[in-house]
């Protein structure tokens, strides 16, 4: 069973939500990365989404953007994210990595190298924010092929039927994004995330996830009241650049940002 099918399995035996936090990789040197990974885990994180720098990552807000300008200014490319994960792997072999980026990069290795080099790293789903399900049809097969999850967004102005063609690509979870905009926007209103998630729960039986708008412990357990998980991004990219000349004091910062939001989702009645 992959990686993420079994955390969420154990984590529907416990009744308890999914806490999956967002990094730029890279960010803000190459070499910290792998220790903000053991740093989140250790405060609880059950899945890490691990972003692959870019140029242009136009579905990302200002902070998520400077963190990848961050990372970029030292080289960071998506091949070195597989010595990253690799890296990890050496001491958590059960945590999920899900590679999070745009399509160029994939493209630019090849989709069967791309998978085959993630699967020997480790990774284990791959969520690619730009490619629509109608292209799946050839990028899902690659990945499956590997024992790779093919993850996708649903965003509020998604319609039914499309709904329903990205729920039958769909593996691992259902990415939600609560918000109209980019990361890091707006506020989230809960009661509008449970309005759409009722719908979905009829298409696909994917853990549902929400991400966009996390910010903290109280917004947390709002959403984990409706949803099978959290997605923790800006609010974490946030407190490493606040502490970039200060790299020492970041681990600290992302635990203390994820401990407050994993002791409210564990708060919340059992389901």
């Amino acid at each position: 069973m992959n990686r993420i099918d079994q955390r969420f399995a154990d984590l529907k035996a416990q009744g308890r939500r999914a806490l999956i936090p967002y990094l730029t990789a890279g960010d803000p040197a190459p070499e910290h990365t792998v220790g903000f990974m053991h740093a989140l885990v250790a405060a609880g994180a059950d899945v890490i989404e691990l972003g692959v720098p870019f140029s242009d990552p136009m579905a990302d807000g200002p902070v998520i953007q400077k963190a990848c300008e961050r990372a970029l200014k030292h080289g960071v490319r998506l091949t070195h994210l597989f010595e990253m994960v690799s890296e990890f792997r050496q001491q958590d072999s059960e945590t999920p990595v899900v590679l999070m980026g745009y399509l160029n990069p994939v493209e630019r290795i090849g989709l069967e190298a791309f998978a085959e080099r993630a699967a020997a790293a480790g990774v284990d789903g791959v969520l690619t924010v730009d490619m629509p399900p109608e292209e799946a049809e050839e990028f899902g097969p690659v990945l499956q092929a590997h024992g790779l999850a093919s993850i996708f967004l649903v965003a509020p102005t998604t319609s039914r039927e499309r709904a329903a063609t990205i729920c039958a690509h769909g593996e691992g979870y259902l990415y939600y994004v609560a918000l109209k905009g980019v990361t890091g926007a707006a506020t989230l209103n809960a009661a509008d995330v449970a309005e759409h998630l009722a719908p979905l729960r009829e298409l696909t039986s994917l853990p549902l996830c929400v991400g966009f708008g996390i910010r903290d412990g109280a917004s947390a357990a709002e959403v984990g009241k409706v949803a099978d998980g959290v997605i923790v991004g800006s609010a974490l990219v946030n407190r490493i650049a606040e502490n970039v000349e200060r790299p020492e004091a970041i681990s600290p910062a992302l635990q203390a940002v994820l401990g407050e939001i994993r002791t409210a989702l564990d708060a919340l009645p059992r389901r």
